[in-house]
């Protein structure tokens, strides 16, 4: 079998928000990609406990499958001060130290009218200390296989961004769908060696163009009638620590 090559590194620090690429990471056993779902915007009160963090389902939080609007702002967060900058139509329309009060404020008062008849409540933004605020439960990273993507664009009819997807690690090499035949081998990745655990269940979020945030395709649909499934990507558990980055080979550790 052909080696997979990493050939983009994401993460996505405020869930919702903008992706934001890596050339390099450390990954640590039983962990994300650092920063990954580090904060999330309350949509109306969840009862989340900071001191106490547990998952609570995306629907909770403000998210593209619901909120596609948030695909026309572009995020930045600075990993060293925790600042968040939101720019939308071409200049900075908020900024704020997530850390502070006042710099959660800021984000949240923007958010609000943003996003205003969306709401269920007033947006707020959490943090739990070590928590993602992932889609599933467990901490994992998210990998999609690009031949994947490009048999979808096939089915589609037209190109597909595979940000769409909003994964962790975008691979070459496999061919379409290999990744659903390791669930539950492990794979090695750079210095790190991963668990294939679940395959991704696609939802409406990948309808959004990540760029205009306009809902223009209906992926998961697409997938049933293209494929009889909604998958597209798996998730993977970090078994062993260590540096990733662009270039990586991936590879299925059986055979190595």
């Amino acid at each position: 079998m052909a080696a997979a090559t990493i050939q983009s590194i994401y993460h996505y620090p405020v869930k919702g928000l903008s992706p934001q690429a890596l050339t390099r990471t450390a990954l640590t056993a039983g962990g994300t990609l650092p920063a990954d779902r580090l904060y999330a915007i309350e949509n109306g009160p969840t009862g989340f406990d900071a001191a106490h963090p547990a998952y609570f389902p995306k629907q909770r939080f403000l998210m593209l499958m619901r909120n596609e609007r948030l695909a026309a702002l572009k995020t930045d967060f600075d990993e060293a001060s925790h600042t968040l900058s939101i720019r939308h139509e071409g200049r900075e329309a908020a900024r704020g130290d997530l850390r502070t009060a006042e710099g959660r404020a800021a984000i949240e008062a923007f958010m609000a009218a943003f996003c205003a008849d969306e709401l269920n409540g007033p947006p707020k933004v959490l943090y739990g200390e070590g928590h993602s605020f992932s889609d599933v439960a467990k901490k994992v990273v998210s990998i999609i296989n690009l031949a994947s993507i490009a048999a979808v664009e096939t089915a589609v009819g037209r190109p597909v961004d595979p940000l769409r997807f909003r994964a962790n690690l975008y691979v070459t090499g496999w061919p379409a769908w290999r990744e659903f035949e390791l669930m539950g081998q492990e794979i090695d990745a750079g210095g790190a060696r991963l668990k294939v655990v679940k395959r991704i269940v696609r939802c409406a979020a990948t309808n959004v163009d990540p760029l205009t945030g306009v809902r223009d395709m209906t992926i998961p649909q697409t997938l049933m009638q293209t494929f009889d499934h909604m998958d597209c990507g798996v998730y993977a558990e970090v078994v062993t620590g260590g540096e990733i980055a662009v270039g990586d080979r991936m590879d299925d550790a059986r055979l190595l």
